[in-house]
Order: C-alpha cells, then sequence, then structure tokens
C-alpha cells in the first residue's frame, strides 16, 4: 500500500491453522518441547470475540486477550526452511504461530484492522504488537533461526468477531 491510510483488499491462502491446547515451550529449550497433545494442524479454526481460538492454549485468558491469535507470513517460514534446508510444514509447526498466510505482508500490519473471510462469514482481527521470537527458535528449528525471525516473527491479534477460518483461500481486507 502506497498510502497509509488506504484500504486494501486482496485474496491471500491460510495455509496452515494451529490451535494447541498446550504450551509446549516450557523450560529450557536445551531440554526439548513437550509433545503434541493431539493434533495441532487443523482444517478450520473457530474464533470467538475477545477470546480467541476455540481449543487453544490462550482461549479465553484475559492476559491474551489483545494477544489472542497469531498470524505469520508463509513467505518467512519458506526461507528459513530454505536457509536451514528443512520442510516447510515442520516450522510452521514449530514456529507456534497460529494462522499463516501467503500473499500477506504480516510484520507491517501492526495496528490494522483484517477482515478475513474463507466462505464462512468474516472474521475481524486486530493486529496488536509484534509476536517476536524466542530462544526456543534455536532449539526447535536450527541454530540462527532466532536471529533470523528478529523482526519478522509475525503479528499478535486480538479477535474482534466470531467465526470460521478455513484453509484454503480467503479474501482479506486490511484497514490501517
Amino acid at each position: 500500500m502506497t498510502d497509509a491510510t488506504a484500504t486494501a483488499t486482496r485474496t491471500i491462502e491460510l495455509v496452515h491453522l494451529l490451535a494447541s491446547p498446550l504450551h509446549r515451550y516450557e523450560g529450557r529449550p536445551g531440554d526439548g518441547a513437550l509433545p503434541a497433545v493431539g493434533e495441532e494442524l487443523h482444517e478450520r479454526l473457530e474464533l470467538r470475540e475477545g477470546l480467541g481460538i476455540v481449543g487453544d492454549r490462550h482461549f479465553g485468558h484475559r492476559a491474551h486477550a489483545d494477544a489472542a491469535v497469531t498470524l505469520l507470513a508463509m513467505e518467512t517460514v519458506d526461507e528459513l526452511a530454505e536457509r536451514y534446508a528443512l520442510e516447510p510444514e515442520a516450522v510452521a509447526r514449530r514456529a507456534r504461530r497460529n494462522i499463516l498466510t501467503r500473499g500477506l505482508d504480516v510484520d507491517a500490519l501492526r495496528g490494522a484492522i483484517i477482515r478475513l473471510d474463507t466462505g464462512h462469514g468474516e472474521v475481524v482481527l486486530r493486529a496488536t504488537r509484534p509476536a517476536n521470537p524466542c530462544a526456543w527458535m534455536d532449539a526447535e528449528l536450527a541454530p540462527g533461526a532466532f536471529r533470523a525471525l528478529r523482526g519478522r516473527g509475525g503479528m499478535r491479534c486480538a479477535v474482534l468477531s466470531s467465526g470460521v477460518l478455513r484453509r484454503g483461500q480467503a479474501t482479506c481486507t486490511t484497514t490501517p
């Protein structure tokens, strides 16, 4: 977008949708992540206004109300996968972001209103702050991944409307 006040609508792809009931990165990174409880990558996510993603570890926690959903650009995942000779799906799982998009400059969205529609009604998010990487990225992806993700770790969002998102094409409208 060249005009900071412009509204942009485009078709993007929701590549991966992750919800996990467990915070798997606890303790020391060198000890490894806790094992997954059930499947974490999903075909659909149900989001609830003010609460987050149904079934996710942050759902309904007041401390996470403005950061209940994290977005990450799949282009960043692809770069990391190529740089460290990893499978993109492994990077997507280990990055622990909820919605991985293709075709959206996620890291430029701070403060923006994001409207996503996968054909099941619009879900509205507000990008509140960057999702900074942590030292776990060096342990879970590869040495150097933590530094490689600085400034490109995605965006934390508040959920402003309830709805369902599915993997695949989505209409995305962003308003600064």
